[in-house]
């Protein structure tokens, strides 16, 4: 869905544009974030376009779709569900960005086309968490491991580091000049 600013300020200064529209963003989000996005089901989209002051465009839209994303861990496919409210403000200039807080998205849309495919997929790309692990995973399925690697947990980090400490032979000798001190 595309929307010109021009168009939106002329036709919905007075009354906002709903939509609820069924986005098929599956190609568009694969070939950006191909690493990150194993599959997506098509998105629902529902909210509304308003003109605010200044003739500055709002857009509020609630989203819902699944994400097959692949495990921070072993790379396996998870399915994620997402449904969240998005709040987007689009302006002519940069200047316009001033009049807004720190904590709001504000868009500059300087060929006058605000691509609300675009904006969904990048919102969708933000409700990824950065670690993901499968039912499996979460279950106490062993770690991955392969010849001469593995992978082992932060509560266990510590302990595989004590055993594979050693200390170099020809210091070793240095222990017999301070017995009575403890080993650390």
């Amino acid at each position: 869905m595309k929307w010109s600013l021009t168009e939106l300020r002329k036709t919905h200064r007075s009354e906002p544009l709903a939509f609820e529209e069924t986005l098929d963003l599956k190609a568009d989000l694969m070939a950006r974030y191909g690493d990150e996005v194993l599959d997506l089901t098509p998105v629902k989209a529902k909210g509304l376009v308003s003109v605010v002051s200044e003739g500055d465009v709002v857009v509020v839209a609630q989203i819902k779709a699944t994400l097959t994303v692949p495990s921070s861990r072993s790379l396996a496919p998870v399915t994620l569900p997402v449904d969240f409210q998005m709040t987007e403000y689009y302006v002519s200039d940069a200047a316009a960005t001033q009049r807004f807080e720190k904590t709001d998205v504000v868009m500059v849309v300087p060929d006058d086309v605000i691509d609300f495919d675009k904006a969904v997929g990048d919102n969708l790309i933000l409700q990824i968490p950065m670690h993901i692990l499968s039912d499996a995973e979460k279950q106490g399925a062993a770690m991955p491991e392969g010849n001469d690697w593995q992978v082992v947990s932060e509560a266990d980090l510590a302990k595989v580091e004590a055993e594979n400490q050693t200390v170099d032979p020809r210091l070793a000798k240095l222990k017999d000049f301070f017995p009575d001190q403890d080993d650390k």
